[in-house]
Protein backbone atom coordinates (compact mmCIF):
# COMPACT_ATOMS: atom_id res chain seq x y z
CA UNK A 1 0.00 0.00 0.00
CA UNK A 2 0.95 4.03 -0.91
CA UNK A 3 -0.05 6.30 1.31
CA UNK A 4 1.38 8.93 -0.63
CA UNK A 5 -1.43 10.36 -2.43
CA UNK A 6 -3.19 10.08 1.45
CA UNK A 7 -0.78 12.28 3.01
CA UNK A 8 -0.34 15.07 0.41
CA UNK A 9 -4.30 15.13 0.80
CA UNK A 10 -3.72 15.75 3.97
CA UNK A 11 -1.63 18.27 4.10
CA UNK A 12 -3.60 20.22 1.55
CA UNK A 13 -6.47 19.81 4.02
CA UNK A 14 -4.23 21.51 6.69
CA UNK A 15 -3.23 24.37 4.17
CA UNK A 16 -6.39 24.77 3.39
CA UNK A 17 -8.37 25.00 6.01
CA UNK A 18 -9.27 28.73 7.58
CA UNK A 19 -9.62 28.19 11.33
CA UNK A 20 -8.06 25.63 13.59
CA UNK A 21 -7.53 22.38 13.05
CA UNK A 22 -7.55 18.95 15.42
CA UNK A 23 -6.70 15.82 13.97
CA UNK A 24 -8.98 12.55 14.95
CA UNK A 25 -9.08 9.20 15.23
CA UNK A 26 -11.33 7.13 17.16
CA UNK A 27 -11.87 9.84 19.50
CA UNK A 28 -10.64 7.25 22.36
CA UNK A 29 -8.76 10.28 24.17
CA UNK A 30 -10.37 13.08 23.03
CA UNK A 31 -10.97 14.44 26.62
CA UNK A 32 -7.35 13.95 27.63
CA UNK A 33 -5.61 17.38 28.72
CA UNK A 34 -7.13 20.61 27.39
CA UNK A 35 -10.39 20.59 25.70
CA UNK A 36 -10.65 20.73 22.11
CA UNK A 37 -11.41 24.11 20.59
CA UNK A 38 -15.33 24.01 19.53
CA UNK A 39 -14.33 25.68 16.14
CA UNK A 40 -12.00 23.19 15.38
CA UNK A 41 -11.87 21.18 12.37
CA UNK A 42 -11.73 17.73 12.19
CA UNK A 43 -9.62 16.42 9.90
CA UNK A 44 -8.55 12.30 9.95
CA UNK A 45 -5.29 10.59 9.14
CA UNK A 46 -5.30 8.00 6.31
CA UNK A 47 -5.31 3.86 7.60
CA UNK A 48 -3.84 0.73 6.66
CA UNK A 49 -0.57 -1.29 6.92
CA UNK A 50 1.60 0.08 4.17
CA UNK A 51 4.33 -2.56 4.67
CA UNK A 52 5.42 -5.00 8.03
CA UNK A 53 9.24 -6.83 7.79
CA UNK A 54 9.18 -9.42 10.20
CA UNK A 55 13.22 -9.72 10.51
CA UNK A 56 13.99 -6.27 10.65
CA UNK A 57 10.97 -6.11 13.31
CA UNK A 58 9.68 -3.00 12.06
CA UNK A 59 5.85 -2.34 10.58
CA UNK A 60 4.57 1.02 8.63
CA UNK A 61 0.92 2.22 8.78
CA UNK A 62 -1.08 5.40 8.00
CA UNK A 63 -1.81 7.10 11.55
CA UNK A 64 -5.39 6.44 11.83
CA UNK A 65 -4.74 2.14 11.63
CA UNK A 66 -6.59 1.00 14.97
CA UNK A 67 -3.88 -0.61 17.52
CA UNK A 68 -6.39 -3.16 16.97
CA UNK A 69 -5.91 -3.84 13.10
CA UNK A 70 -2.51 -3.87 14.06
CA UNK A 71 -2.31 -6.19 16.87
CA UNK A 72 -3.93 -8.40 14.44
CA UNK A 73 -0.94 -8.09 11.65
CA UNK A 74 1.64 -8.54 13.92
CA UNK A 75 0.51 -11.50 15.90
CA UNK A 76 0.41 -13.69 12.64
CA UNK A 77 3.84 -13.10 12.78
CA UNK A 78 4.10 -13.65 16.62
CA UNK A 79 5.15 -10.21 17.32
CA UNK A 80 3.68 -6.68 18.82
CA UNK A 81 4.34 -3.27 19.21
CA UNK A 82 3.82 -2.73 22.67
CA UNK A 83 1.39 0.04 22.61
CA UNK A 84 -1.63 -1.47 25.25
CA UNK A 85 -3.90 1.22 24.61
CA UNK A 86 -7.36 1.19 27.46
CA UNK A 87 -9.00 0.97 24.28
CA UNK A 88 -8.05 -1.50 21.00
CA UNK A 89 -10.57 0.86 19.10
CA UNK A 90 -8.03 3.80 19.84
CA UNK A 91 -5.54 4.69 16.58
CA UNK A 92 -2.16 4.71 16.19
CA UNK A 93 -1.50 8.14 15.68
CA UNK A 94 -4.14 9.00 18.74
CA UNK A 95 -2.00 7.22 21.24
CA UNK A 96 0.87 8.55 19.93
CA UNK A 97 -0.52 12.03 19.97
CA UNK A 98 -1.86 11.98 22.98
CA UNK A 99 1.34 10.38 24.25
CA UNK A 100 0.13 8.13 26.44
CA UNK A 101 1.91 4.58 27.37
CA UNK A 102 0.43 1.82 28.12
CA UNK A 103 0.39 -0.59 31.70
CA UNK A 104 3.88 -2.52 30.50
CA UNK A 105 6.12 0.85 30.47
CA UNK A 106 7.83 -0.70 33.80
CA UNK A 107 9.01 -3.69 30.99
CA UNK A 108 8.84 -2.13 27.64
CA UNK A 109 9.52 1.62 28.46
CA UNK A 110 7.60 4.73 27.03
CA UNK A 111 5.67 4.56 23.88
CA UNK A 112 7.60 7.21 21.80
CA UNK A 113 10.37 3.91 22.28
CA UNK A 114 8.08 2.20 19.58
CA UNK A 115 8.28 5.02 17.10
CA UNK A 116 10.97 5.16 14.56
CA UNK A 117 10.38 7.67 11.61
CA UNK A 118 7.14 9.85 11.00
CA UNK A 119 5.47 11.61 8.20
CA UNK A 120 3.29 14.63 9.05
CA UNK A 121 1.47 17.02 8.17
CA UNK A 122 2.07 20.78 8.83
CA UNK A 123 0.56 23.80 8.86
CA UNK A 124 1.56 25.08 5.79
CA UNK A 125 0.62 21.98 3.66
CA UNK A 126 3.94 20.12 3.66
CA UNK A 127 4.44 16.61 4.59
CA UNK A 128 7.60 16.08 6.47
CA UNK A 129 9.56 13.10 7.39
CA UNK A 130 11.17 12.43 10.52
CA UNK A 131 13.70 9.83 11.49
CA UNK A 132 14.03 6.46 9.49
CA UNK A 133 12.22 2.85 8.54
CA UNK A 134 15.41 1.24 10.95
CA UNK A 135 16.19 0.11 14.47
CA UNK A 136 19.37 1.50 14.45
CA UNK A 137 18.67 5.12 12.98
CA UNK A 138 20.51 7.90 14.52
CA UNK A 139 20.68 10.01 12.11
CA UNK A 140 19.41 13.83 12.12
CA UNK A 141 16.65 15.80 14.60
CA UNK A 142 14.34 13.42 17.15
CA UNK A 143 11.03 14.60 14.83
CA UNK A 144 9.40 11.34 15.90
CA UNK A 145 9.94 11.79 20.01
CA UNK A 146 8.92 15.08 19.59
CA UNK A 147 5.54 14.70 18.11
CA UNK A 148 4.97 12.44 20.69
CA UNK A 149 2.99 13.79 23.18
CA UNK A 150 2.45 17.00 21.51
CA UNK A 151 -1.26 16.49 20.93
CA UNK A 152 -1.09 17.53 17.76
CA UNK A 153 0.09 21.46 18.62
CA UNK A 154 3.23 20.58 15.94
CA UNK A 155 1.89 19.00 13.08
CA UNK A 156 -0.57 16.48 12.06
CA UNK A 157 0.86 12.41 12.28
CA UNK A 158 -0.23 10.95 8.81
CA UNK A 159 2.35 7.82 8.22
CA UNK A 160 4.46 6.19 11.23
CA UNK A 161 7.00 3.06 11.23
CA UNK A 162 7.04 1.53 14.47
CA UNK A 163 9.36 -0.67 15.98
CA UNK A 164 7.92 -4.30 16.62
CA UNK A 165 8.72 -7.09 19.48
CA UNK A 166 8.78 -10.62 19.61
CA UNK A 167 5.46 -11.67 21.52
CA UNK A 168 6.46 -12.89 24.90
CA UNK A 169 5.71 -16.99 25.22
CA UNK A 170 3.94 -16.83 28.35
CA UNK A 171 2.08 -14.70 29.78
CA UNK A 172 1.12 -14.24 33.51
CA UNK A 173 -0.36 -12.36 36.14
CA UNK A 174 0.35 -12.87 39.89
CA UNK A 175 -0.50 -11.11 43.01
CA UNK A 176 -0.04 -10.57 46.69
CA UNK A 177 -0.83 -8.74 49.51
CA UNK A 178 1.33 -5.46 50.60
CA UNK A 179 2.67 -2.41 49.20
CA UNK A 180 4.96 -2.99 45.89
CA UNK A 181 8.40 -2.23 47.07
CA UNK A 182 9.26 -5.69 48.15
CA UNK A 183 7.94 -7.21 45.16
CA UNK A 184 9.88 -4.61 43.05
CA UNK A 185 13.08 -5.68 44.85
CA UNK A 186 12.67 -9.30 44.53
CA UNK A 187 11.64 -9.40 40.45
CA UNK A 188 14.21 -9.13 37.20
CA UNK A 189 12.22 -7.52 34.94
CA UNK A 190 8.36 -7.49 35.53
CA UNK A 191 6.44 -6.24 32.51
CA UNK A 192 3.81 -4.37 34.77
CA UNK A 193 3.59 -4.00 38.78
CA UNK A 194 0.24 -2.63 40.04
CA UNK A 195 -1.17 -1.38 43.25
CA UNK A 196 -4.31 -0.48 44.54
CA UNK A 197 -3.71 0.37 48.61
CA UNK A 198 -3.44 -3.23 49.70
CA UNK A 199 -2.71 -6.11 46.85
CA UNK A 200 -0.14 -6.06 44.01
CA UNK A 201 -0.49 -7.28 40.85
CA UNK A 202 2.35 -8.13 38.63
CA UNK A 203 2.51 -8.96 34.93
CA UNK A 204 5.17 -11.25 34.46
CA UNK A 205 6.21 -11.98 30.71
CA UNK A 206 9.06 -14.68 28.45
CA UNK A 207 9.96 -18.10 28.71
CA UNK A 208 7.52 -20.63 30.86
CA UNK A 209 10.55 -21.54 32.89
CA UNK A 210 11.70 -17.46 33.89
CA UNK A 211 8.09 -16.84 34.19
CA UNK A 212 8.05 -19.51 37.36
CA UNK A 213 11.11 -18.59 38.59
CA UNK A 214 9.28 -15.39 38.88
CA UNK A 215 6.22 -16.37 40.54
CA UNK A 216 8.00 -18.17 43.16
CA UNK A 217 10.77 -15.42 43.82
CA UNK A 218 7.62 -12.99 44.49
CA UNK A 219 5.67 -15.14 46.09
CA UNK A 220 3.19 -14.25 43.76
CA UNK A 221 0.02 -16.46 43.51
CA UNK A 222 -1.41 -16.76 39.73
CA UNK A 223 -4.64 -14.53 39.48
CA UNK A 224 -6.70 -14.09 35.33
CA UNK A 225 -5.61 -10.38 35.68
CA UNK A 226 -4.70 -7.14 37.29
CA UNK A 227 -7.29 -5.09 39.06
CA UNK A 228 -9.27 -2.99 36.70
CA UNK A 229 -8.07 0.87 36.26
CA UNK A 230 -10.37 3.30 38.11
CA UNK A 231 -13.64 4.28 36.94
CA UNK A 232 -15.99 6.90 37.21
CA UNK A 233 -17.63 10.22 35.04
CA UNK A 234 -14.04 12.04 36.08
CA UNK A 235 -10.18 10.61 35.67
CA UNK A 236 -7.16 11.40 35.54
CA UNK A 237 -3.33 10.38 35.06
CA UNK A 238 -0.94 11.73 37.93
CA UNK A 239 2.81 11.80 37.10
CA UNK A 240 5.06 11.64 40.18
CA UNK A 241 8.61 10.37 41.09
CA UNK A 242 7.87 6.14 41.54
CA UNK A 243 9.53 6.72 45.07
CA UNK A 244 6.57 9.02 45.91
CA UNK A 245 3.83 5.94 44.98
CA UNK A 246 3.69 4.54 48.52
CA UNK A 247 3.06 8.37 50.56
CA UNK A 248 0.92 9.25 47.51
CA UNK A 249 -1.99 6.62 48.21
CA UNK A 250 -3.51 6.96 51.56
CA UNK A 251 -3.60 10.92 50.75
CA UNK A 252 -5.51 9.82 47.83
CA UNK A 253 -7.95 7.85 49.73
CA UNK A 254 -8.54 10.99 51.85
CA UNK A 255 -9.85 12.82 48.64
CA UNK A 256 -12.51 10.40 47.86
CA UNK A 257 -10.61 9.07 44.27
CA UNK A 258 -10.66 5.54 43.27
CA UNK A 259 -7.09 4.95 42.05
CA UNK A 260 -4.83 2.27 41.10
CA UNK A 261 -0.36 2.93 40.73
CA UNK A 262 1.71 2.12 38.16
CA UNK A 263 4.75 0.92 41.07
CA UNK A 264 8.32 1.61 39.30
CA UNK A 265 6.97 4.28 36.41
CA UNK A 266 5.51 6.60 39.02
CA UNK A 267 1.98 6.59 36.96
CA UNK A 268 -0.91 6.95 38.86
CA UNK A 269 -4.72 6.60 37.41
CA UNK A 270 -7.51 7.98 39.46
CA UNK A 271 -11.09 8.14 39.27
CA UNK A 272 -13.93 10.23 41.01
CA UNK A 273 -17.41 10.95 41.21
CA UNK A 274 -17.07 14.86 41.21
CA UNK A 275 -14.72 17.58 39.76
CA UNK A 276 -13.51 19.13 42.84
CA UNK A 277 -12.15 15.35 44.36
CA UNK A 278 -10.32 15.27 41.18
CA UNK A 279 -9.10 18.60 41.59
CA UNK A 280 -8.06 17.72 45.31
CA UNK A 281 -6.35 14.33 43.60
CA UNK A 282 -4.61 17.30 41.64
CA UNK A 283 -3.62 18.75 44.37
CA UNK A 284 -2.25 15.59 45.65
CA UNK A 285 -0.10 15.44 42.95
CA UNK A 286 1.44 18.76 42.98
CA UNK A 287 2.37 18.45 46.53
CA UNK A 288 4.41 15.01 45.52
CA UNK A 289 5.79 17.27 43.13
CA UNK A 290 4.17 15.96 40.19
CA UNK A 291 1.10 16.57 38.02
CA UNK A 292 -2.35 15.21 36.72
CA UNK A 293 -3.24 15.31 33.53
CA UNK A 294 -7.01 15.15 33.09
CA UNK A 295 -8.37 12.33 30.88
CA UNK A 296 -12.30 12.69 30.84
CA UNK A 297 -14.96 14.81 32.71
CA UNK A 298 -14.26 18.10 35.46
CA UNK A 299 -14.34 20.22 32.07
CA UNK A 300 -13.33 23.28 34.25
CA UNK A 301 -10.40 21.52 35.32
CA UNK A 302 -7.23 22.53 33.68
CA UNK A 303 -5.90 19.53 31.53
CA UNK A 304 -2.34 19.42 33.10
CA UNK A 305 -3.06 20.85 36.66
CA UNK A 306 0.14 22.96 36.36
CA UNK A 307 2.26 24.83 34.26
CA UNK A 308 4.35 22.69 32.64
CA UNK A 309 8.34 22.58 33.59
CA UNK A 310 9.68 23.21 29.74
CA UNK A 311 7.06 25.44 28.46
CA UNK A 312 9.48 28.14 27.27
CA UNK A 313 10.55 25.51 24.96
CA UNK A 314 7.01 24.49 23.98
CA UNK A 315 6.48 27.68 23.29
CA UNK A 316 9.31 28.14 20.64
CA UNK A 317 8.56 25.11 19.28
CA UNK A 318 5.07 26.16 18.47
CA UNK A 319 6.14 29.30 16.95
CA UNK A 320 8.65 27.16 14.65
CA UNK A 321 6.26 24.47 13.81
CA UNK A 322 2.70 26.38 13.71
CA UNK A 323 3.17 30.42 13.99
CA UNK A 324 -0.40 31.45 12.81
CA UNK A 325 -1.62 29.03 15.57
CA UNK A 326 -3.75 26.76 13.36
CA UNK A 327 -3.11 23.13 14.66
CA UNK A 328 -4.95 22.32 17.70
CA UNK A 329 -4.38 25.93 19.61
CA UNK A 330 -4.83 25.64 23.47
CA UNK A 331 -4.63 21.85 23.44
CA UNK A 332 -1.60 22.18 25.51
CA UNK A 333 -1.57 24.69 28.02
CA UNK A 334 0.04 28.34 27.28
CA UNK A 335 1.51 27.44 23.70
CA UNK A 336 -0.44 29.14 21.55
CA UNK A 337 1.40 30.84 18.51
CA UNK A 338 0.96 34.30 20.54
CA UNK A 339 1.32 33.44 23.96
CA UNK A 340 5.12 34.24 23.56
CA UNK A 341 4.74 37.46 21.95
Amino acid sequence: MDLTDALQSLAETVAAATGPVVGVGSRTQFDAGNPVPTDAIAIAAPCGIVGFEPTDLTVTLGAGTTCAELDAVLAEAGQEVALDPADPAATVGGVLAVGISGRRRLRNGPVRDAVLEVRFATADGRVVKGGGPTVKNVSGYDLPRLLVGSFGTLGLLGQVTLRARARPARTQWGARSGAPGAVLASLVQPSAVLWGGTITTVLLEGHPDDVDRELRAGGLECVSGPAPFPQGPHRGRISVRPSAIEDLGPVLDATGCRWLAEAGVGTVHVAADSPDALAAARAAACSAGGWLLREAGAPELDGFGIELPNVAIMRRLKDAFDPEGKLAPGRLPLISATASR
